[in-house]
């Protein structure tokens, strides 16, 4: 940390630390400072307090979650265990204790258990727990082998291999019952309760163990209004989380608008704090926070104009005269400037436009091709740019492009990841609209022509970034077919697996809409259905070639708005690590990522986080996409399993390897077992932080990744997800 502060322009010594303190040392330490902000056990919070010097701190949390009779009992469910699983519980605004009405208790056991969690009522099970809860049997002193572990390793309990979160049945609350304290770890107290009402004085025995934290409700937010009222003024917790994961909803922003984004959480006066909010600026009054939880305004963001029709080119090229265009910069490679070139520019000639050509952009184009671009366009000085050709034309395009308007924009800063595009470290300089972009796809793949992405490729790393922002989204697409009929085999199977994988995983996406999903569902179904006929018959196809152009910019026009997931992410790294083909990595990868996402409940995985994404539904979205294209099966996992094997069936139709090992051998790569596994660990760590990564609908391990790549290399067969 000290060394990226400094090389970010911090001074030399902004961060310092004692190694091996004892106790004495954090003291003298507290005691020398100006101001302390001591997050941590009790003891050490009050040697904050007493050192003399101002001091913030945090208390103990003792979270009770209420679920009553109006609540969404899915998302209810769901979400306490994603609060759980997130850090394991460690985080103090967890819910500790769960709370469930009579009328509705057996169906959220029930929910609770069909998604890996156990519940736990034998008397024997129940004082293990207990009696390992507390280091030295004292009461508040958790012992800290318990804090922050998987239900596997807090006892010596026999509980189902993938079980994510261990629910203790208890009735007492007093101080004396273990089970009503804090936990900080994967295990919660489960509660009966005959009404509302005894809902919260049981709420109120167990805030007394951790009082001015937090506090949660699930109900339904109109017809419930009264519950909410009576719930809020009766317990003495700061922050108030109505139907969100408590642990993400109390440390703010991501599931509501009104608390500060913050970990460390004051307690007020009730928890002996001197703060009740989360932690920052104004931190001298204590409030109480009632949240209701809000999800994020989404979008559906594309081109001004989008022509596409067989021989459309020429014609929709007339618009330039409606922008008043008098030069114009052509970004492509040689190959398509010698195929289609001058089918853009007999165009420009006849309106009188003039143009130059940029046609040095190779297969996945580095950020220093795109330096040589605008060098050349610096020196054109158009004000309207087209790119013809594949997505590495159109990539290179939008960089060249952005960078001519804004030569100070940094490559960095422009590739930092998110999790909502909208809210960015590093924000993207907005385009002015002088320069228009036009973006012409000679290939039916990337979608590039409607998105707001660029994927370029480190000279240096050979790492692949996906740069994202809306200020990259061209202004005018036009797809014509016709341009695609000359492209060979080679040119026809892996984009168009690449568009397959765009939407597939912009429909399981936790971004995924009501407006992105029909885009994904006959995108997929066309795919299907007309990709073995323009590949093996391209030159007369005609409508199977329309049908693919159509499919792949429906696939761009999805992901622009519902974004990527894990495929794209590994593709990147594995194709800018080795040369990969992104296609054919998609094509490979995604029988694999397809299980791996379906499988989230069935092997204990964690959901993703983002308000939208309420449920694991991965599994029912893969099932329906089945379905839309005809798949019988006998139940969704079923489904799924016949799914993989036509994404496979179709992969071995067009002729694409079917594992990374095959792969190498047949384009005659230079790539040994060594090499590949010597790689791993280095790619599985940039798939994880690809900008693709958030919006997939599992939270993938690192060794998740790592397995996926693994089976991906050697053509593993993919396990069904049916018994």
């Amino acid at each position: 940390m000290l060394d990226a502060a400094v090389k970010a322009g911090a001074p030399e010594n902004i961060i310092a630390w004692v190694e091996d303190a004892q106790l004495q040392d954090t003291v003298d330490l507290m005691k020398n400072s100006d101001l302390i902000l001591a997050t941590g056990g009790g003891a050490m919070v009050k040697s904050a307090y007493s050192s003399g010097k101002p001091a913030l701190g945090v208390g103990a949390g003792n979270c009770p979650s209420i679920i009553t009779e109006l609540a969404d009992l899915d998302t209810a469910t769901s979400s306490i265990i994603q609060s759980n699983t997130f850090d394991n519980g460690v985080i103090c605004a967890t819910e500790n204790s769960v709370i469930v009405l009579d009328k509705v208790y057996d169906k959220v056991v029930k929910l609770f258990e069909a998604k890996n969690g156990y519940v736990l009522s034998k008397k024997e099970d129940l004082e293990k727990i207990s009696k390992v809860m507390f280091k030295e049997g004292k009461y508040g002193l958790l012992n800290p082998a318990l804090v922050g572990q998987t239900p596997a390793q807090i006892a010596n309990i026999k509980i189902p291999q993938n079980t994510v979160l261990i629910l203790c049945k208890a009735e007492k609350t007093s101080y004396d019952e273990p089970l009503a304290h804090e936990k900080l770890s994967t295990y919660v107290a489960l509660y009966r309760a005959k009404d509302l009402d005894h809902a919260i004085e049981i709420s109120k025995d167990l805030l007394k163990m951790g009082p001015g934290h937090t506090a949660s409700l699930w109900t339904d937010e109109i017809k419930g209004k009264d519950e909410i009222s009576l719930w809020s003024k009766s317990l003495n917790a700061k922050r108030m989380v109505v139907n969100m994961p408590a642990s993400l909803g109390a440390v703010g922003d991501m599931y509501n608008f009104y608390l500060e984004p913050s970990f460390t959480l004051g307690c007020g006066s009730w928890g002996g704090n001197s703060s009740s909010k989360n932690i920052g600026p104004l931190n001298l009054l204590n409030t109480k926070t009632v949240a209701l939880r809000r999800e994020n305004m989404q979008w559906m963001r594309l081109p001004e104009r989008i022509y596409h029709k067989f021989g459309c080119l020429p014609v929709a090229l007339q618009d330039l005269k409606e922008w008043n265009a008098k030069k114009v910069f052509i970004v492509t490679d040689p190959v398509v400037n010698s195929l289609y070139g001058q089918k853009v520019t007999s165009v420009l000639e006849e309106m009188g436009i003039k143009y130059d050509i940029f046609s040095d952009v190779e297969p996945n184009p580095t950020f220093v091709t795109t330096k040589r671009g605008l060098n050349s366009m610096n020196n054109s000085k158009p004000d309207v740019v087209i790119a013809i050709g594949g997505g590495s034309a159109m990539d290179a395009a939008k960089i060249i492009w952005l960078l001519y308007e804004h030569p100070d924009a940094k490559f960095e800063e422009l590739s930092m990841t998110f999790n909502d595009i909208r809210k960015r470290i590093a924000k993207f300089p907005k385009m002015s609209g002088n320069v228009k972009l036009i973006c012409i796809p000679t290939t039916s793949e990337t979608g590039s022509e409607v998105t707001p992405f660029s994927v370029i490729t480190d000279d240096k790393t050979h790492i692949k970034y996906p740069l994202a922002d809306y200020a990259l989204t061209p202004n005018m697409a036009i797809v014509d077919p016709e341009l695609t009929l000359t492209v060979p085999k080679g040119g026809t199977n892996a984009p168009a697996l690449d568009a397959l994988t765009h939407l597939f995983e912009a429909y399981v996406s936790v971004l995924a809409t009501d407006y992105t999903d029909p885009y994904c569902l006959q995108g997929i179904k066309t795919i299907f259905e007309y990709l073995p006929d323009a590949y093996h018959n391209g030159k007369t196809a005609v409508l199977a070639r329309s049908k693919m152009a159509d499919a792949a910019t429906q696939a761009g026009m999805a992901f622009a708005n519902a974004f990527l997931g894990i495929v794209h992410s590994m593709s990147h790294k594995i194709g800018g690590r080795f040369d990969v083909i992104h296609g054919c990595a998609n094509s490979i990868l995604l029988p694999y990522v397809v299980r791996y996402n379906a499988a989230v409940l069935i092997d204990g995985g964690k959901q993703n986080y983002f308000s939208q994404y309420k449920t694991a539904n991965s599994l029912e979205r893969y099932a329906a996409i089945a379905r839309h294209c005809d798949v019988k099966g006998n139940n969704d996992a079923d489904l799924v399993d016949k799914l993989i094997a036509k994404i496979q069936k179709l992969s071995k139709e067009v002729e694409i390897s079917s594992s990374f090992k095959d792969y190498f051998v047949k384009f005659n790569l230079n790539v040994s077992e060594k090499d590949f596994l010597d790689a791993l660990d280095k790619m599985t760590q940039d798939a994880f932080d690809d900008q693709c990564t958030p919006a997939n609908p599992r939270v993938p391990l690192l060794k998740d990744i790592k397995q996926i790549y693994l089976d991906a290399y050697y053509g593993k067969p993919v396990a069904p997800l049916s018994k």
